[in-house]
């Protein structure tokens, strides 16, 4: 599978972009936009990284009223990008309507999110989302991941600690997005649920969202080429 690795652009501002799509390259990875950047510098910026050759993952996790998510996915595929989310708590009408926004033959890749990864399972019990329906603490995720697919999605994004219950949950086509990836030796950040990048490969994702391990590197190219070639001494 081509360029599992998705760079976070998690700068400030679309010069700031720039200068680091500048530093990576197309062939390796893919970008991630998210709402950082976009509410700083807009849908122009996409254009700018698509102009580098990059395939963007707009992460901008829409959750409103179904026709409004439709609208919002709509204006997405009208960018170019590669791929959108939107939030599995949201419910199937939200994720219906995202589903069925745009024609099939033109459409993006959308994905939901399930349950945010820097959420330990004492923050989720605050919000009122609790597993005791299960002894096992990844079924709000996997109830969520069945739901998505069931809804029309083409995936999730979930932490690589559920990954392997929602691969199975699900099937091969389903792609699997797992932020909160970190090498060994790494800094955690605000991740709460992280893995390595081998961890999350064996566990079943598809791509890896890696932001601050890859940009806020001396030399992110190296960064980039180090998490590749961890996928790759794994991956089939």
């Amino acid at each position: 599978m081509k360029n599992r690795i998705i760079v976070a652009m998690d700068v400030p501002s679309r010069k700031d972009a720039i200068s680091l799509a500048k530093k990576l390259d197309p062939s390796l990875c893919r970008l991630k936009v998210g709402m950082e950047l976009f509410t700083a510098a807009g849908p122009a910026v996409v254009e700018d990284l698509r102009n580098l050759g990059f395939d963007i993952f707009l992460d901008l996790k829409y959750h409103d009223i179904p026709d409004t998510v439709a609208g919002a996915i709509r204006s997405a595929a009208g960018l170019g990008v590669w791929m959108a989310n939107i939030h599995c708590l949201g419910g199937r009408k939200i994720m219906e309507a995202a589903a069925n926004a745009v024609p099939r033959e033109v459409r993006l890749l959308i994905i939901g999110v399930t349950i945010l990864t820097s959420m330990k399972v004492t923050d989720l019990r605050e919000v009122g989302i609790d597993d005791d329906e299960s002894s096992d603490p990844t079924f709000p995720m996997v109830r969520l991941a069945q739901l998505a697919k069931q809804s029309g999605l083409d995936g999730v994004v979930c932490s690589g600690q559920e990954a392997a219950a929602i691969r199975k949950a699900t099937d091969d086509s389903f792609t699997l997005v797992t932020p909160g990836i970190r090498l060994p030796d790494g800094n955690k950040n605000d991740q709460a649920r992280i893995v390595t990048p081998e961890m999350a490969i064996q566990s079943g994702a598809s791509h890896l969202v890696v932001g601050r391990p890859i940009t806020g590197a001396a030399d992110p190219v190296a960064a980039l080429h180090e998490f590749n070639n961890r996928i790759a001494s794994v991956a089939n």
